[in-house]
């Protein structure tokens, strides 16, 4: 069983953590966003940190100097770095069942090192990020790369992702791929796939 990690094993980068980094760009929050998921792509595909928020700041129209781009990459990173009670507690449950567990993320060079030591993934078999893979969902290339470096079948391959783009790429592959809207609906998914666990 194949999982992403934003917003699915995580939660969502709070209010706070938002505001945390529209303040260090001293930007609109409008146009930073704009600007941070514009150049996300090449910076989750294994993009130098300072590449990217050099990229993010000439969107902007701004220049900043090392220490701030620091800043934002250490707040970037933070904001990422909770773990969903409930998801970490269907994880636990599979693992004890005996599920096998992968990790399929589109995750830049820092977040992939922080969770290669998260204790919440210790339970999974193989970690794949985009930045050692060197693309991104939904490209097709990554589904196939997973499923045969763990050598199953697309369709005895369960998927869980929050972005539909990601959830319909699998499926064109045959991969029994399921949009993540939260843990009621993954846990009607589970059980009609595994059963009671």
């Amino acid at each position: 069983m194949v999982f992403d990690y934003g917003e699915v094993v995580s939660e969502p980068p709070s209010a706070e953590a938002r505001a945390r980094l529209e303040r260090l760009a001293d930007a609109p929050a409008a146009e930073f966003w704009s600007a941070y998921w514009a150049e996300r792509p090449p910076y989750d595909a294994g993009l130098a940190a300072s590449e990217y928020w050099r990229r993010v700041a000439a969107r902007l129209g701004a220049e900043w100097d090392l220490a701030r781009v620091q800043r934002l990459a250490a707040a970037d990173l933070d904001s990422w770095l909770r773990v969903a009670p409930a998801s970490a507690a269907t994880l636990r449950r599979l693992a004890a069942r005996g599920v096998r567990l992968a990790l399929l993320s589109n995750a830049p060079h820092a977040l992939a090192g922080a969770l290669r030591a998260d204790p919440v993934l210790e339970g999974f078999d193989a970690l794949f990020f985009s930045c050692d893979l060197g693309a991104c969902k939904p490209d097709p290339a990554v589904y196939r790369r997973v499923l045969a470096e763990l050598g199953t079948p697309a369709e005895r391959t369960l998927f869980v992702d929050d972005r539909e783009e990601n959830v319909l790429a699998a499926k064109r592959l045959g991969i029994d791929a399921h949009h993540y809207a939260g843990p009621e609906e993954l846990e009607r998914f589970l059980t009609a796939r595994l059963g009671a666990f």
